[in-house]
């Protein structure tokens, strides 16, 4: 009789109630659904507008931008000059084809903008387009 009392008392603990971890985890799907769209990833930048060729994305394409403020971000990363220019010479040697992407606010002084790109050229870094919204549909284009 006693391994009865044994047998039943291990059946109750087989079973685990998971429907207190299932509504969590709904919950936590609606609040990640609704906080996601609210979070902005990136600098927010009003480049100039012109007539340009579109972006070719086929290869290993890195992003600088000059904020409204001056601010220098490399890949959504505040840096100085001096961090970007070592960064730079760093993914010049491990890819020489990557392409940079310059991104300047449209209120940012041409000398702001020339600065940065004597920098990219002391990195030795040679393949810089410029980044510019169309005219006709404001999507973003590239100047070589």
């Amino acid at each position: 009789m006693g391994r009865r009392k044994v047998r039943s008392q291990l059946d109750a603990i087989d079973q685990i109630n998971i429907t207190p971890l299932m509504d969590l985890m709904c919950m936590l799907m609606v609040v990640f659904m609704i906080t996601a769209p609210l979070l902005e990833n990136g600098v927010d930048v009003t480049p100039p507008t012109m007539n340009a060729e579109e972006i070719d994305t086929d290869k290993l394409i890195k992003n600088l931008t000059i904020n409204r403020d001056g601010v220098l971000t490399y890949e959504n990363t505040r840096v100085t000059p001096r961090e970007l220019l070592e960064t730079l010479r760093t993914l010049q040697q491990r890819s020489p084809d990557a392409v940079l992407l310059l991104r300047a606010d449209g209120s940012r002084s041409y000398n702001e903008v020339i600065e940065v790109m004597r920098t990219i050229r002391e990195s030795g870094f040679r393949n810089v387009q410029l980044v510019t919204l169309s005219e006709a549909t404001n999507k973003p284009l590239s100047r070589k």
